[in-house]
């Protein structure tokens, strides 16, 4: 009954996809057990691909001798054939039921330690993936040939420079993500690299990376061959006419400044409204507010809507996290404040200094005003590049 509650209240999935592993599996069972937090409800989904040397039927059988005696749930999928580890990976994440996914092998070169660290990252710096890195400061490769590190750095420069992916190790086989992140998205499942398809498919998502030392298998062979090679050719290429098709289907720069300029006035057109309509409700008999108060009132209505309607619908930033919200506001109605003396100082200087007609010095202080109020929210209110 217990392992069967953890099961169904799991935080964090493990999929461990094998082929021919029956000389790791159960100690890295083993390991990750000793290795994770007591207080955390964890599942490990073994998914093997018809091992020859039963992998599988072994992992039964261990399940068999300790179904009561881990302190977190152990489940095995078996494949009737060897169809990839990243199609594995996927098979895993459909069954899998907690909201942290966490990938690794299970010959030891991910050092199950790392887990909590991984789990940590996602949990606490509020990431969607965190990368066990081999190749940022204070990671390290032990046991390969030079030929393999080659490879490995090759292939690495490729998918960096290639794919503009910026971490330090998008081939990394060692990682976590939320779920949620890949729901919707459409899979190739080529090769053994799930990690650089899901950093292809969900750009923007945070990232986080934390050194590690991967170790060379101690029992075992390694899975890496020239088909493998060429999977991972053809998934470079596919990755990269995925991220030339998102790209032709985005609108231009230019477009989308235009279009979020042409919202936030929109937005500001609409908050001389509410000034105006606020304004003469706390003027009225009724209220009996002295007009000046009635205006401050207005005024600041007319800020605090204008902040949410261009947070939401300008710039498309619906997470209101107390603390960042405030800061926001706060950064906005200082802008807003600056612009309205920007246009105060323009209309006395250009009339009083350079005989400029009141209704003209007024729309060229409006509009100086407002375009600074724009750019200078869009860069440090909404933190966006300013021509984007």
């Amino acid at each position: 009954m217990e392992n069967s509650r953890i099961r169904n209240n799991a935080q964090v999935s493990i999929i461990i996809p094998t082929y021919n592993e029956s000389k790791n599996i159960i100690q890295i069972l083993k390991s990750i057990g000793e290795h994770l937090p007591k207080n955390l409800l964890a599942e490990a989904i073994v998914v093997d691909d018809n091992s020859p040397d039963g992998t599988g039927k072994i992992v039964e059988d261990y399940l068999k001798e300790v179904k009561h005696k881990v302190g977190y749930t152990i489940d095995v999928i078996h494949r009737k054939a060897k169809s990839g580890l990243s199609s594995a990976i996927l098979r895993g994440v459909q069954d899998a039921i907690g909201d942290i996914i966490v990938v690794m092998d299970s010959d030891f070169s991910h050092p199950p330690k790392i887990i909590p660290r991984l789990i940590d990252e996602i949990k606490h710096s509020r990431c969607d993936v965190a990368i066990a890195s081999r190749y940022m400061s204070g990671g390290a490769i032990k046991g390969w040939t030079l030929k393999r590190k080659f490879l490995s750095s090759t292939a690495t420069g490729i998918a960096k420079r290639g794919l503009g992916i910026n971490v330090s190790d998008p081939m990394s086989g060692f990682f976590a993500f939320r779920k949620r992140i890949i729901k919707g998205l459409k899979f190739d499942a080529i090769g053994y690299k799930m990690l650089l398809e899901i950093l292809v498919k969900t750009k923007g998502v945070k990232v986080m990376e934390i050194p590690y030392t991967f170790t060379n298998r101690m029992r075992g062979s390694s899975k890496l061959d020239s088909s493998t090679m060429l999977d991972y050719a053809k998934s470079v290429w596919r990755f990269y006419r995925y991220g030339n098709a998102i790209k032709n289907k985005e609108p231009q720069t230019s477009a989308r400044f235009i279009s979020k300029a042409s919202r936030f006035y929109t937005v500001g057109a609409s908050g001389l409204l509410v000034n105006y309509l606020i304004s003469l409700l706390f003027a009225d008999a009724a209220m009996n507010f002295w007009y000046i108060h009635a205006t401050i009132i207005g005024i600041m209505f007319s800020m605090s809507s204008n902040f949410l309607l261009n947070k939401i619908w300008t710039f498309g930033d619906r997470n209101f996290e107390a603390k960042k919200t405030i800061t926001q506001y706060g950064k906005f109605i200082g802008f807003s404040s600056l612009g309205a003396i920007i246009q105060l100082v323009m209309v006395y200087i250009m009339v009083d200094s350079y005989q400029f007609v009141y209704p003209v010095a007024l729309v060229l202080a409006v509009a100086t005003a407002a375009s600074s109020n724009f750019i200078l929210n869009k860069k440090w209110t909404f933190k966006e590049k300013v021509w984007s």
